[in-house]
Parts: C-alpha cells; sequence; structure tokens
C-alpha cells in the first residue's frame, strides 16, 4: 500500500522537473514561474534556493557538479556555490511567447528539451538536443506543450508528449550518435481523462507520468499497458522522479497556479510529495555530460 506525505513547507506556482542528486543525497526541482531552482537534503532538512533570470523550463545534474537550467531561450549552468549562471547555448523560438519548457538527459548525456507555447494552441514549438559543446539540433517540431521527455533504461526509446493531443509519443533513439528516428503513439491518455506533463522510468522499464487534469500518476509497461494508478492529494499534479538512498520513493511536484490554465485553491496545491511504497526502485539520474 503507498503512503503519501508531503515534503516541504513550500508551495510551487508551477513546480516541476525534480531529480535525485545520489551524490548529496538531494532533491532538486524548479518553482518555474517563480524563477526558483529549490534544493532539500531529507535527511537533514538543509534547504537552499536560486533565483534565476528567466522562467525556468527544466533543469539536469552535470558531471562536474553544475546544474544545466532551460531557461526561456537557451540552456546555462548554474553554478551552486556562486549562483552564477552561464549561458552555453542560445534557441531562437520562430515566434513570440514561447520558451523551453521539459527536458531530460538522454543515456549518453545529452540534454533533450521541448520548447512550450504559452496562452495559446498553436503548433509552434519544437524538440531540441544540446550537448556540452552548445550544439543544438532540432529532432522534431509541429508541437504546443512539450512534456514527459524520459528514456527507457537502455536509452533505445525516447518518449515525449505534446499535452494538448494526449498521446504519448515513442521515438527510436540512437544513444551512440544521439539520433531519433520516426515517432509512433505510445499510449492515448485520453482515455484517463487527462494530458500527461512530465514522466520518469523505473528500473523495470515502467514509465511514470503524472495526470495533470485528475490528480493522478499513472504507471505504463513497457507494451503501453496500465499497471496502476495512484490517487494524489490535489488536482494538478506535473513531474516525478525516483530518490531516496534506494531510489524507491517517488517525488511528485505539483501546481498552485500555473498562470494559464490550471489553478487550484487547495491548501496543498503546489506542494512536493513523496510517494512511498509503490514496490519498485528507479534509476540513477544521467548526468549532463559537461566533463571529457
Amino acid at each position: 500500500m503507498t503512503r503519501i506525505e508531503i515534503v516541504t513547507t513550500t508551495r510551487d506556482q508551477l513546480g516541476e522537473c525534480p531529480l535525485w542528486d545520489e551524490r548529496s543525497q538531494s532533491l532538486y526541482w524548479i518553482d518555474s514561474h517563480a524563477q526558483l531552482v529549490r534544493r532539500l537534503v531529507p535527511a537533514s532538512g538543509d534547504y537552499r534556493e536560486w533565483h534565476l533570470p528567466t522562467a525556468i523550463g527544466s533543469i539536469a545534474l552535470c558531471d562536474s557538479g553544475r546544474l544545466l537550467v532551460a531557461l526561456a531561450h537557451g540552456f546555462s549552468y548554474l553554478d551552486l556555490a556562486s549562483g552564477e549562471v552561464t549561458p552555453l547555448a542560445a534557441v531562437t523560438h520562430v515566434a513570440e511567447r514561447i520558451r523551453l519548457n521539459d527536458g531530460r538527459c538522454d543515456r549518453a548525456g545529452r540534454f533533450v528539451c521541448g520548447s512550450l507555447v504559452m496562452g495559446r494552441n498553436e503548433p509552434l514549438a519544437a524538440l531540441y538536443q544540446v550537448d556540452a559543446r552548445g550544439r543544438v539540433q532540432q529532432l522534431d517540431q509541429g508541437f504546443a506543450i512539450s512534456n514527459a521527455i524520459c528514456f527507457s533504461p537502455d536509452g533505445q526509446w525516447l518518449y515525449y508528449t505534446d499535452s494538448r493531443t494526449r498521446k504519448i509519443l515513442r521515438y527510436p533513439y540512437d544513444s551512440a550518435r544521439g539520433r531519433a528516428g520516426q515517432p509512433t503513439v505510445w499510449v492515448d491518455t485520453a482515455q484517463l481523462n487527462s494530458a500527461a506533463d512530465g514522466a520518469t522510468v523505473d528500473s523495470e522499464g515502467g514509465l511514470w507520468t503524472a495526470l495533470v487534469e485528475t490528480g493522478q500518476m499513472a504507471r505504463f509497461m513497457p507494451d503501453g499497458s496500465l499497471d496502476s494508478l495512484i490517487d494524489m492529494p490535489v488536482r494538478h499534479v506535473t513531474c516525478p522522479c525516483f530518490g531516496g538512498p534506494d531510489l524507491d520513493v517517488l517525488y511528485v511536484t505539483s501546481i498552485s497556479n500555473s498562470g494559464n490554465a490550471l489553478k487550484d485553491e487547495h491548501p496543498d496545491a503546489g506542494a512536493l510529495f513523496a510517494v512511498h511504497g509503490t514496490g519498485v526502485r528507479g534509476l540513477r539520474e544521467v548526468r549532463f555530460a559537461d566533463q571529457p
């Protein structure tokens, strides 16, 4: 049986992208609209935050100990000791009011990140990949709300959704060369009355995604079948990751006010949750390969 607890007293406007750092046994996540990167050490309760210059779409741990941050219009490094932000690569969006959003490292340490069209459902967003040399390539385009980016344990599949469509795509992916093939529809979450938001995979290849409209976490097996649903305490959950010393705690972020369509007056909206007892373990987060 699962048990759900609230991890911190903080509340996010748009909580996203939790990541467990096994080196420091700490959890990072973001409040995108508040432009904050947050960090908590659960064992001690030590908490710290960093304010960045724009909205934040997602983050990645780096080999060097820094964070890679997807800001509105490009990728930058965040030095955790000094707070200094150093640009790595810019992205030129095709129109105004588009920003970078969800992202995750592939199994070779490149960062794959999609963009988001703000306030309108126009297919002007794209899916990008960036490496430590600052080389950005576009993997696909024609989307509105990029989410659910993660990779199968063997790195051979890239999962992705345009939340507007309620369909999770699966791309064949060549980790050695960083190439994505033609996608197919892997799961249609319309049957669950919600779009998928953020996602992660566990050690068995199961994909966990936040059903952002119904307040549930869903686990899908590699063949696309629905394995389980967990009802969460708030309606708008956003993104999961596995953490804890044994990688058996599912951390989940949430929304209090997305600034667009999603708002929740529940006192726990925007909280960071820990789900215990899922019966599975996660994988260590792949770090962005910023060191030779």
